[in-house]
């Protein structure tokens, strides 16, 4: 989010009255294609994590499979609600969402649980999308949403749906590490940003970013079908 701040939106993300301009990807089913992998790789990660053969990773197995599917359906209902269509990148975004959310507490709620805590980032997730946007921060891929704000409610449904019972000093326990998380990434990375910025420059410019960074980087065109003229 700090980088978003700090370097700006794209070229034609914002009009001159400050109306929101779509920029779709350009390759809608690779988006779906890197949403599954993330799915599959997310079993690794999550039952992984424990680091030892055992029993639990059956249900961490599971919970981190239904908060996924969760999140795709609400997110895709939601945004559906929203605009009328389903909206594919919406219910893409709601998948990861739900893995997002039950990363923190994978192993310490119920299957049941696991559902509530997906189905909740899928709705968080396309709120946060559009409001992000509404604040003229233009991220991209809705990662501040999907991994920030999720991630803040998954740390919190960690201790909200605790299996051995929610406490008040769990609730603040997780309150504090949202708190103190949040403070310290955005804090040192707007610093970092800026100071970048303001001394070798954080991006390209305007005419280099209008005609492609392949062409800038690289000296070819990734999509020469879809070359600016």
């Amino acid at each position: 989010m700090a980088g978003a701040i700090v370097i700006g939106p794209r070229v034609g993300k914002y009009g001159k009255n400050g109306e929101i301009k779509a920029i779709p990807g350009h390759n809608i089913p690779m988006a779906a294609v890197g949403v599954f992998i993330l799915w599959l790789g997310w079993f690794g990660f999550n039952p992984g994590s424990t680091t030892a053969g055992i029993t639990d990773t059956a249900m961490i197995f599971v919970n981190t499979n239904l908060a996924a599917c969760a999140g795709a359906v609400t997110g895709m209902i939601t945004s559906w609600v929203m605009f009328k269509k389903p909206d594919i990148s919406m219910s893409l975004n709601g998948a990861l969402a739900g893995l997002v959310g039950i990363t923190a507490g994978c192993a310490n709620v119920s299957p049941t649980s696991s559902i509530i805590i997906g189905a909740i980032a899928g709705v968080l997730v396309v709120f946060s999308v559009v409001t992000i946007d509404r604040m003229h921060i233009d991220d991209p891929v809705g990662a501040v949403s999907v991994h920030g704000v999720c991630g803040a409610w998954g740390t919190l449904a960690a201790g909200l749906f605790n299996m051995d019972g929610m406490t008040a000093k769990i609730i603040i326990t997780q309150l504090i590490g949202i708190g103190s998380a949040f403070a310290w990434s955005f804090g040192c990375a707007f610093i970092l940003f800026t100071v970048i910025k303001r001394t070798v420059g954080l991006r390209v410019t305007e005419e280099e970013e209008i005609e492609g960074l392949d062409y800038g980087e690289h000296g070819s065109h990734a999509y020469a079908d879809f070359m600016t003229k």
